[in-house]
């Protein structure tokens, strides 16, 4: 799909507020209602814009620790990574994982209070998985960009 400057607009909007009314829209980027609603809808059709959600802070829910893990599976073969891949969709705690090139298999962000939770974390759910061999860990010091909004 070709998405033209007004619709680049539009998503632009969005992107910074989920909350805006296409009436609101409509004024922002002077075009009456119907052809924005019209828009609005094609890219949510087409899966341009895939849903709306709320970003929450977390360090105000008491999530003050986020965490990269390199893991390293024991083999790479598919019976393993989808063992893996169904473990890691069952811990709230990782809220990015990546299938990568490299040296390592896996990129995994997550997100706890502190660091006696990132070692239970650790211990008890990450290192325990049998298809896991190698984990390295990365804890963020201070955050210098943090965004969903993807250049258009």
């Amino acid at each position: 799909m070709i998405l033209d400057e007004t619709d680049k607009r539009i998503l632009r909007l969005l992107q910074k507020n989920a909350h805006y009314k296409l009436k609101d829209i409509a004024t922002k980027i002077n075009l009456s209602l119907t052809p924005v609603h019209d828009r609005v809808k094609r890219l949510e059709r087409e899966g341009i814009i895939d849903k709306y959600v709320t970003v929450l802070n977390k360090k105000k829910l008491g999530k003050n620790l986020t965490v990269y893990c390199q893991v390293t599976l024991v083999k790479q073969n598919y019976d393993i990574s989808v063992v893996f891949n169904q473990a890691i969709l069952n811990m709230p705690e990782v809220v990015e994982c990546n299938f990568i090139s490299g040296s390592f298999d896996y990129l995994l962000k997550i997100v706890l209070e502190d660091m006696e939770s990132y070692h239970h974390f650790h211990q008890k759910k990450l290192s325990v998985l049998p298809e896991v061999s190698l984990i390295n860990s990365f804890f963020i010091i201070s955050e210098v960009k943090n965004t969903t909004v993807l250049p258009l």
